[in-house]
């Protein structure tokens, strides 16, 4: 697993569960961001590309991207922004480390399309929703990760488009 650094503050647009869409609200707001996260389901290399020309782009595959598009991205992915580890995957259930023995300050998954910002055992969970297939009667939605000089702050931002 390669670690990628980035800048001393940096905000990040995370995305996942986009099944090869992406509301034009998103890209309205991450436009300004330094770094996008796809947490997986992306459902094709145009949201890749397309989210390319906003920012530096980390992505996973999720359990429904499959075909040649898909056979590089990793199942998994761990970076460091801003002094901060964070681990990628798309299903947190599928989780193969130790997250607090390993260092790690964020966990971003997504899988359940359903948002949610939990703290475990001093570990940030993420998790941002669908930013085009919302389930459980909620919105559309992705998360913003704002990481200086160690300070995160999440928050989860609902899209309606």
């Amino acid at each position: 697993m390669r670690l990628y650094e980035f800048r001393e503050r940096c905000l990040i647009g995370i995305v996942s569960d986009t099944h090869g869409q992406l509301f034009a609200g998103v890209f309205n707001s991450i436009k300004n961001t330094d770094l996008i996260i796809h947490a997986g389901d992306i459902g094709g290399a145009d949201i890749l590309a397309d989210l390319k020309k906003i920012s530096a782009v980390v992505a996973v595959r999720g359990n429904m991207d499959g075909g040649p598009w898909a056979k590089d991205l990793p199942a998994a992915k761990l970076i460091r922004v801003a002094g901060v580890r964070i681990y990628v995957l798309h299903n947190a259930y599928m989780l193969d480390i130790e997250p607090n023995s390993a260092n790690i300050g964020v966990v971003v998954s997504g899988h359940t399309h359903r948002p949610s910002i939990q703290k475990k055992n001093g570990v940030l969970f993420l998790n941002p929703g669908s930013a085009s297939q919302p389930r459980y009667g909620g919105p559309a939605s992705f998360a913003l990760l704002d990481i200086h000089n160690n300070y995160i702050a999440p928050r989860i931002i609902t899209i309606a488009d």
